[in-house]
């Protein structure tokens, strides 16, 4: 089964354009876990655009399921994370003018600026994720670092599927997917996904091996406009693992 992982960035964004007490993304939390969340996560940017301090400390000691806490990697948030102690650091690349994440986190031009947060971390007894592309120099720096997972950006994935038509085109889009995650569980790497994974697309990580988890926001928000954040929730969940939506493959 993969674990599904709800983001509630976004409704902290909606709070935050007003300057309200409301909506709550701790209360939206709960809710994702009604609806099956394995986990909830939420990213802390140095810019507090959306996710506040007081969130992450609340959210910590509110679920009843892990929590994932992104994090660029500055010394404000590794010892944010050392405080907190969640179950998971997701370190991720953030720029202040991006709406948001763009890329996976160039691990080999900072790789030397990533071991002593990951050592630091890992003794702290927290599962470390990079946010990565699916290349195998970045997957192959990832282990040499100590992380435990991944997170492959699927950004990409997910936005050249809107111009694939056939079954065909969508495997050649997925195979690189594929592949990354293969090696990286073969290098004892848990493997994680995430970023631009929406109800039209998702269904398509049953094709990925090795996949534990995914990471979902903003379609799971959007979703719960229309039918509540329970019901997003548990819908994408079937989406992701119930082996009726998974999509045909022929003969492949």
């Amino acid at each position: 089964m993969i674990r599904l992982g709800v983001n509630i960035d976004h409704v902290a964004t909606v709070r935050q354009a007003r300057g309200e007490p409301y909506p709550d993304p701790v209360q939206a939390a709960v809710m994702a876990e009604l609806g099956g969340a394995d986990n909830i996560t939420c990213h802390l940017r140095e810019d507090r655009r959306h996710i506040q301090d007081r969130d992450v400390g609340l959210l910590k000691s509110t679920i009843q399921v892990p929590l994932n806490f992104e994090i660029a990697n500055t010394e404000e948030m590794i010892l944010k994370a050392l405080e907190i102690r969640p179950h998971a650091v997701t370190i991720v690349p953030e720029k202040r003018e991006e709406l948001t994440t763009e890329g996976g986190l160039d691990v080999v031009r900072h790789k030397k600026a990533l071991i002593s947060p990951i050592q630091r971390l890992n003794e702290a007894n927290i599962l470390v994720s990079l946010f990565i592309d699916h290349s195998a120099e970045a997957i192959e720096t990832t282990k040499e670092l100590g992380a435990g997972a991944i997170e492959i950006h699927t950004g990409d994935f997910c936005h050249d599927c809107r111009d694939a038509r056939t079954t065909e085109d969508m495997f050649k889009l997925i195979e690189p997917i594929q592949k990354g995650a293969k090696l990286a569980y073969e290098m004892g790497l848990q493997v994680h996904v995430g970023h631009g994974l929406h109800y039209n697309n998702a269904q398509w990580l049953q094709h990925i091996p090795y996949v534990e988890e995914a990471n979902i926001g903003h379609a799971i928000m959007a979703r719960a406009l229309f039918v509540g954040l329970k019901e997003a929730t548990r819908e994408m969940k079937d989406l992701i693992n119930n082996p009726e939506r998974k999509p045909y493959c022929g003969k492949r």
